[in-house]
């Protein structure tokens, strides 16, 4: 039986519609635990579903650092304007716009990474490897690691969430998804430093 408290629990938790939360106890038969993780699921499904919608509406945040050296300027955007002004969509700009401050991406995800800028990077690593004296399908397959933890490294949504590391930006902003039930995307940000 479900009851009422574990719908509170549960929508307190994770945002979710109370309607989903009941579906997703019915489906645990009324493990919480089994609930929630169907949610994520189900969440994770609804992310790859929004993707495709237009992100027409959104805001514009900030970040001032308290030493007033670091500064970030965040273009995120959402479906609606109802959405864009949810406490949900706020924070997570907060969070992205403290990820950026923090980490130093250079790029919104690997796609947006010119292959001109990661010649100088393979050329290094390269170099680096070449008188190692490694067997040759080794020395590839090194440089290929050490290209593809870089690309992350610079890339926004690849970089591991300063706050939990065993969530990346994108897992952060597809959990957003799932609560807000909108496409949401990371338009361009730029980051100030003295």
């Amino acid at each position: 039986m479900i009851s009422i408290d574990q719908i509170k629990q549960l929508r307190e938790e994770t945002g979710v519609s109370p309607v989903e939360i009941k579906k997703a106890l019915a489906e645990a038969g009324g493990d919480i635990a089994k609930a929630k993780e169907l949610l994520r699921i189900w969440g994770k499904s609804l992310a790859n579903k929004k993707t495709s919608k237009e992100t027409a509406d959104g805001l514009i945040d900030y970040y001032i650092h308290p030493n007033a050296k670091t500064g970030v300027l965040l273009d995120i955007r959402c479906e609606t304007d109802f959405v864009a002004k949810s406490p949900e969509f706020k924070n997570l700009a907060h969070e992205i716009c403290l990820q950026i401050a923090a980490s130093k991406p250079l790029f919104v995800s690997e796609n947006d990474i010119p292959e001109a800028f990661l010649d100088g990077e393979v050329k290094i690593y390269k170099e680096q490897i070449a008188n190692s004296g490694k067997p040759e399908n080794l020395v590839a397959q090194i440089l290929e690691g050490k290209i593809k933890k870089y690309k992350e490294s610079i890339s926004l949504l690849a970089q591991p969430w300063i706050k939990d590391d065993s969530k990346t930006i994108k897992g952060l902003i597809e959990d957003t998804v799932a609560k807000v039930g909108e496409n949401i995307e990371v338009k361009h940000f730029v980051r100030y430093e003295i």
